[in-house]
Order: structure tokens, then C-alpha cells, then sequence
């Protein structure tokens, strides 16, 4: 039962479900309601009368079992609280060898994006048991976890590639179920003009550029938008001005081969400044995990064969490219 509470609501669907999760519109939605279907599935066989016993068990020594964790629910009370765990940490997933999914991270990969892949048993053993009470009885997740995965996420250069990709999904899964009241989406928020967001939107366009540009010259290395994430998270008006200062070759290479999408792009980077409060851009800072959703929510809308209708270059901001 454990190992069940961590798992994503899509891995438990039927293989013929689950090998079609081609979706369009929000993709909050479509997990909302697979997610609904799943559990509807689960309160068929459950009963108000069944009781469900969640227990942790640790073995100290050899032949001695003890009880880390113990909590007694009704059926419908443990259903009702694995789905507000599931729908309120949900974030798109991407886990290496894996399919990628959205849905809420198991504690397992919550102890790894906090403490890194190297971390002793113990300490997993300690944050899993810390994560059971929030699963099960809808704690807020440990201030100091969730903190740890972001910044992580932000010392970018240190970890491998699919490290950070999977790091990331789980630093935002948690940052937006730590802020249910904000009601993030998983999808990109024209409308959210908070500093945090719009700082993480930039950063999202800047990389896009230079990654246009190198792809255009046919180089492949990391772009000073990652080199310098941790720095911008830190400082973000100084950095950003660093950052800016270095896009102009890669945008005089796009105004040569791809002089529309570059229009497009410059044009979202002034609807984005245009939404900072007055003394917002230039408060140099410290920056919430919730840049990190502003990032990824513009890096999906940005990257290839996404119609969002935001950055056009005739039919495709990619058009031409393959």
C-alpha cells in the first residue's frame, strides 16, 4: 500500500488506456479526469465500511520489525485523500527509460530531487516516513524538502540531463501543492502577472532563442540561460541583464534565417516586461520555486510542435527547420 500512494494515477490505468495519452488543451484537465476515472474504479470495490490500514515498517535490525507509521481510514476518507494528493501535486513528469506522465511524484523521487540520487537509506527511509503524513492525512510537505528540490533544480550545471528533466517535474509538482491557494495550472498563464512567474517566463524565452540559434548552426551545448540559472534565481535583474547582453549574435542569426520568429519572440519579451508592477524588474531579489513554473510552463508552450498560437513564423515557429 505504500508503494501505491506514491505511484502515478496513469501507471495504474489498463495498458490500452495507458498507451494512448495523446491529449490536447490543458493538460490539467485530461488528468483531472483520468485521475477521476481511476478512482470511481477504486469506490466500486470500497466501501464506506471498509477500513484501511496504512502502515510503515522499518526493520532495525535483523529479525525486528518496527512501526514507523500508523493510520486507520474508512474507504471512501483514504480515496478522498489520495486524489487530493495526486490532483493537488500533479506536474508533467519526465523520468528517463520511462513514459513521460503527469501526476504527482512518489516519495521515493521526492527524496531523490531533495538530496540527490547518492542518498544513504537512511535518509530515504527518514523522508519517505516525513512524506507519509502528507499523502495520507494532507500535511503540507516539509518546508525544507521542497526547498532542497529547488534548489536543486537551480544548480542546473551540477546534474546530469535527465536528472535535472526529472528533478524538475518533482520541485514543481511540489511548489504548486504547497500553494494550493494560487491555483497554478499546468499550462502556461498569460494572465499571472506575479514577478516570480514573469522572471521565470523570461528566462524560458531566452534559452528558446539561443537554442534556435545553435540548432540553426548546428551546435549542441548548453545555453547561458542553464549555465546561469542558479545565479538568476539568486539575482534575477542583474542576471537577466547578463543574459540579454549575450543573445545578440544568436539573435542577429535568427534575424538572418529566421527573421519572423524572432520578431514573434522579441514581441512576447515586451508583452512579458509590460506586466511587471512598477520596482518589480529591477528588485534584484531572491526568486520563489514559483519562477521555476513560469519557466517550464513558457519552455512547453515554446518547444516544437506545440500550437499554442503565441510564437508564429508562418505556420510553425519550427517551419523549415528539419
Amino acid at each position: 500500500m505504500l508503494v501505491g500512494l506514491g505511484r502515478s494515477p496513469v501507471s495504474d490505468m489498463p495498458e490500452e488506456s495507458a498507451s494512448n495519452l495523446e491529449y490536447t488543451g490543458d493538460a490539467g484537465q485530461y488528468f483531472a479526469l483520468q485521475l477521476q476515472k481511476l478512482i470511481k474504479g477504486y469506490q466500486g470495490k470500497l466501501t464506506e465500511a471498509d477500513n484501511i490500514v496504512v502502515m510503515g515498517l522499518d526493520s532495525a535490525t535483523p529479525g525486528r520489525m518496527a512501526i514507523t507509521y500508523y493510520r486507520e481510514l474508512n474507504g471512501s476518507e483514504f480515496l478522498e485523500r489520495v486524489m487530493a494528493w495526486h490532483q493537488s501535486h500533479a506536474w508533467p513528469q519526465r523520468y528517463p527509460k520511462e513514459i513521460d506522465f503527469v501526476g504527482a511524484p512518489a516519495p521515493r523521487e521526492i527524496a531523490e530531487a531533495a538530496y540527490g540520487r547518492k542518498l544513504d537509506d537512511k535518509l530515504r527511509k527518514a523522508t519517505v516516513e516525513r512524506l507519509l503524513p502528507c499523502i495520507v492525512d494532507g500535511r503540507p510537505v516539509p518546508r525544507d524538502i521542497v526547498e532542497s528540490c529547488v534548489q536543486r533544480v537551480c544548480n542546473r550545471m551540477g546534474l546530469e540531463s535527465w536528472d535535472w528533466e526529472k528533478f524538475f517535474g518533482v520541485a514543481c509538482g511540489l511548489f504548486r501543492g504547497n500553494h494550493r491557494k494560487e491555483g497554478y495550472r499546468m499550462s502556461l498563464e498569460e494572465d499571472r502577472n506575479t514577478r516570480d512567474y514573469l522572471f521565470g517566463r523570461l528566462l524560458a524565452i531566452a534559452e528558446h532563442i539561443e537554442e534556435r540559434a545553435l540548432y540553426l548552426a548546428g551546435e549542441t551545448r548548453d545555453t547561458n540561460a542553464a549555465k546561469l540559472m542558479q545565479r538568476f534565481a539568486d539575482r534575477p535583474n542583474s542576471t537577466w541583464q547578463t543574459i540579454e547582453l549575450a543573445l545578440t549574435p544568436y539573435k542577429a542569426r535568427l534575424r538572418a534565417k529566421r527573421p519572423g520568429m524572432l520578431v514573434a519572440l522579441e514581441k512576447l519579451l515586451d508583452e512579458i516586461f509590460g506586466k511587471f508592477q512598477t520596482g518589480e524588474f529591477t528588485d534584484d531579489g531572491k526568486l520563489s520555486g514559483e519562477f521555476l513554473l513560469g519557466y517550464h510552463c513558457q519552455r512547453a508552450a515554446l518547444w516544437p510542435n506545440t500550437n499554442n498560437g503565441q510564437v508564429t513564423d508562418g505556420e510553425s515557429i519550427h517551419e523549415g527547420e528539419e
